[in-house]
């Protein structure tokens, strides 16, 4: 596969961007709104691999600043309402999406694109035995079927690389191989630094309380959050109006414009991969797919079965 030319691709990067941090800071309809209070361009040539549940280093933020992130979309009936959330309160995310959700759904990928939200990229099929119980080959096949869906949702010309060269694994399960060819297009790896756990089935309010108190003791971070879940269209009006409450600021991402270096901060001495300690729980089941897989039995997703300890 060749490269895209990092030339070309800054300088797609940029035509989408410029527009990004006016969007940011575009007048509110509500003074009292949480808004969005500034944008921080992630450079991700030679690739780029942050969010401390999986790697030891993140964005460097202030304390008391997020950035909203949601993976799986879009899904009408809750991507919609989400979108409503966010433009209430205007505040801008990052959207890393399913392709076969993004070919099913393409006016809702382009109202993310519309609104100033940043759209990366979740692999084309989201399999539950996630890149890693995949061949190389078959791994890297579905990712630039993912990639190449996105963009053609974004009414995008098909390139080498992505639109947005914004990546994140299905249950942040990387490996090696498969970060050095991402490396290699330029295209960073997105963890992130808490997760409310909306995979798993609560009440809404349920799942604000737990995201609220890990971000209360984390200070500051990357968040987790997908708008494929019932339970988060629902709580997000709530946890905007919460995080203004307490303090909290929303930061947007977008690629970078230039050269200049992406902000970033060190783990803690100690720090440890959760990720890779979750993914040792759920592994028997990813065995029991391939397994299933290899009978010539229907793929299962990761969302038609029983919520997991680890990140879906």
């Amino acid at each position: 596969m060749a490269c895209f030319p990092f030339m070309r691709m800054v300088a797609l990067a940029g035509l989408w961007a410029a527009a990004a941090p006016a969007l940011a800071q575009e007048a509110c309809s509500r003074p009292d709104a949480l808004g969005t209070s500034r944008v921080i361009e992630v450079n991700s040539k030679g690739g780029l691999k942050l969010g401390l549940k999986s790697y030891p280093q993140t964005l460097a933020l202030e304390p008391g600043e997020v950035v909203l992130t949601f993976d799986d979309g879009p899904l009408p009936a809750t991507t919609g309402p989400i979108l409503k959330a966010l433009d209430d309160e205007c505040v801008k995310a990052t959207f890393f999406l399913v392709g076969r959700n993004a070919q099913a759904n393409p006016t809702f990928v382009q109202r993310e694109k519309a609104r100033g939200h940043t759209v990366g990229h979740h692999t084309f099929s989201h399999p539950f035995v996630t890149m890693r119980g995949f061949t190389e080959a078959a791994a890297k096949a579905d990712m630039e079927q993912g990639f190449a869906a996105d963009d053609r949702a974004l009414g995008a010309s098909q390139g080498a690389a992505p639109r947005t060269p914004f990546f994140r694994y299905p249950g942040f399960a990387d490996t090696p191989e498969l970060n050095s060819w991402l490396a290699s297009r330029n295209i960073a790896i997105f963890g992130a630094d808490l997760w409310a756990s909306d995979w798993v089935d609560m009440n809404p309010q349920k799942t604000m309380e737990l995201l609220l108190a890990r971000l209360d003791h984390a200070g500051k971070g990357i968040i987790l959050l997908h708008d494929t879940r019932p339970q988060t269209a629902k709580m997000l009006p709530a946890l905007l109006r919460e995080l203004k409450a307490r303090g909290y600021k929303v930061v947007h991402m977008i690629p970078a414009r230039d050269d200049a270096p992406t902000p970033l901060t060190k783990a803690a001495p100690g720090w440890t991969s959760e990720t890779e300690a979750n993914i040792a729980k759920v592994w028997p089941k990813i065995l029991a797919e391939k397994r299933r897989l290899a009978k010539g039995q229907p793929a299962a997703n990761l969302h038609s079965l029983p919520p997991q300890s680890a990140p879906q």
